[in-house]
């Protein structure tokens, strides 16, 4: 095994960093964040689809690029270190995957070329509230092939296009495809903590939907979905940690106080040092859950729920220490340390919090254990 990317990969990682740096800077970012009436940057969404990311891991013959998932990872750290406020993980690392993994010929052929084109918005919604999800106990129920139900909250629901839904259908959980555009389903945006990655609350009343999988299977196909997606989100963790500790330190090598650069005071090492440490941690996690994601291996369970716990823990911690080292101008608005803080902890509920993740790694390591 080789936990590295390949030269080509390292070049797609390097091109993309330096497209995001120009198109993607945080005062991009803070446009959206300051503006109520926009969800996402659009032009970015446009541009990155022009680029071919969206199709990074889609066949050739659904109009995707067939790269692989070791590319898309790469796009992955470099989409999270530069806070790219677009709906890429929900339309990529969830609905496509989903497409992929269990979607029939006909919805392969009609969802997966309009994602790769960015022609379409995805989200996945599973959640109905506080709580873990849990597939035995959904409220959303489908009879006729009509969908009743509240899902809150869904990210980037309120701008896309399509939704797979968790709910239950004769007392079994089945995933399903909606049309959000279609006049049964209402849409409400929530105030959150990042609003450069919206959420909102869609409600379904005799919503037409239609079924990804088989008949009861919807709860071990999201399982499959959120392992896939635990480890790209995963990459965006490391790339948003990872630029964390760079401004950390580039700040600590240019302040002074005392006479002294802050950066040579034990304590801002200190700090610099666990920022590092821990980011490795995740980095070669996350590396692992990348071989196993594109070798389809039978770690990718345990693997996925490593590199998400990692990833979750490294990134909030790098956040957290960048603004302290930025000291009482860390905490001000003018200060980009809080845009990491923020999607820091957006990205660690997604699919699941910390303690889910946690959860899913001891009950896979017990299942390896016992057999």
């Amino acid at each position: 095994m080789n936990f590295d990317y390949s030269d080509d990969q390292k070049f797609l990682k390097d091109e993309a960093r330096k497209f995001l740096e120009a198109r993607s800077p945080t005062s991009a970012v803070r446009v959206v964040l300051n503006d109520a009436d926009i969800s996402y940057d659009k032009a970015l969404w446009k541009a990155v689809a022009e680029q071919g990311w969206l199709g990074a891991a889609i066949p050739e013959e659904h109009g995707g690029l067939g790269l692989g998932h070791v590319e898309l990872c790469a796009i992955a750290e470099e989409l999270g270190r530069s806070l790219a406020p677009i709906p890429f993980a929900s339309t990529v690392y969830f609905v496509a995957e989903a497409i992929m993994l269990a979607g029939n010929d006909e919805q392969k052929s009609y969802l997966l070329p309009k994602i790769a084109a960015g022609e379409i918005i995805g989200c996945y919604a599973t959640s109905e509230g506080p709580g873990a999800v849990d597939g035995g106990s959904l409220n959303c129920t489908v009879s006729g092939g009509k969908l009743n139900g509240v899902k809150i909250p869904v990210t980037d629901g309120d701008i896309a296009d399509v939704a797979l839904v968790l709910a239950s259908e004769g007392g079994r959980p089945g995933l399903f495809l909606v049309d959000l555009n279609d006049a049964s389903v209402t849409r409400e945006t929530l105030k959150s903590l990042d609003p450069t990655r919206s959420v909102a609350k869609l409600t379904f009343k005799d919503a037409p939907v239609k079924a990804v999988g088989a008949a009861g299977e919807g709860w071990t196909i999201t399982e499959q979905v959120f392992d896939r997606a635990a480890v790209l989100l995963a990459f965006e963790q490391v790339g948003g940690a990872g630029k964390c500790l760079e401004m950390a330190k580039e700040y600590a090598l240019e302040r002074y106080a005392f006479g002294r650069v802050i950066g040579s005071y034990q304590a801002i090492k200190h700090k610099l040092a666990d920022m590092y440490v821990k980011n490795e941690v995740a980095r070669s996690n996350a590396y692992y859950g990348a071989w196993a994601l594109n070798t389809n291996a039978a770690e990718l369970p345990a693997a996925a729920a490593a590199a998400r716990i990692a990833g979750s823990e490294a990134y909030w911690f790098a956040s957290k220490e960048n603004i302290q080292t930025h000291g009482g101008m860390g905490f001000t608005w003018e200060v980009d340390c809080h845009l990491y803080y923020r999607r820091s902890r957006q990205l660690a509920l997604v699919a699941g919090g910390p303690k889910v993740w946690k959860e899913r790694l001891v009950s896979q390591l017990e299942r390896r254990n016992a057999a």
